[in-house]
């Protein structure tokens, strides 16, 4: 059985007021399962969390957020969780107009040196391996390493934001 988490967990693993996590269930932004009255999020759920809190906490309207969120599964074609997970290192750019999706240091490199305006950049990868890091620590304080499947390399994506 996957891991279910409780609104309760998801607040203490990523830091997100409990009224957020509220409104963007409300808003369709993020969708857990129900028992009940009960909110239980998968991992996927709480990874996807973890990113949007990041992209907010950079700047990011909830509108743009969403785009990036869209962006993301239609380019990686899963979720988050299962591209980003192990071995693979994803980082998100934007300068404002555009998104870029990298995995190669050397793209990354290449896409700064040539930027006319600031980056903002995002790894993707060490926000899921931080919640990993987290949950390990919820579950079992003793356990400091995550684990992690192997993920693929997928080649450089843009989208106009």
């Amino acid at each position: 059985m996957a891991q279910r988490f409780t609104s309760n967990e998801v607040v203490e693993l990523t830091g997100i007021t409990p009224r957020h996590l509220q409104w963007w269930d409300e808003r369709g932004i993020v969708r857990p399962e129900r028992e009940g009255h009960r909110r239980l999020y998968s991992m996927d759920d709480v990874a996807e969390v973890a990113v949007i809190v990041e992209l907010r906490d950079k700047g990011f309207s909830l509108q743009r957020v969403r785009k990036v969120m869209r962006f993301l599964q239609r380019e990686l074609g899963k979720r988050l969780i299962e591209t980003v997970s192990g071995d693979s290192d994803y980082h998100l750019l934007s300068d404002g107009k555009t998104i870029y999706l990298e995995h190669s240091a050397k793209d990354i490199v290449d896409l700064l040196k040539n930027a006319r305006q600031p980056m903002l950049a995002i790894g993707l990868s060490d926000a899921v391996k931080q919640v990993h890091a987290e949950i390990s620590s919820l579950r079992d304080p003793g356990l400091k390493k995550a684990s992690a499947s192997a993920g693929e390399e997928r080649p450089r994506r843009r989208r106009r934001v």
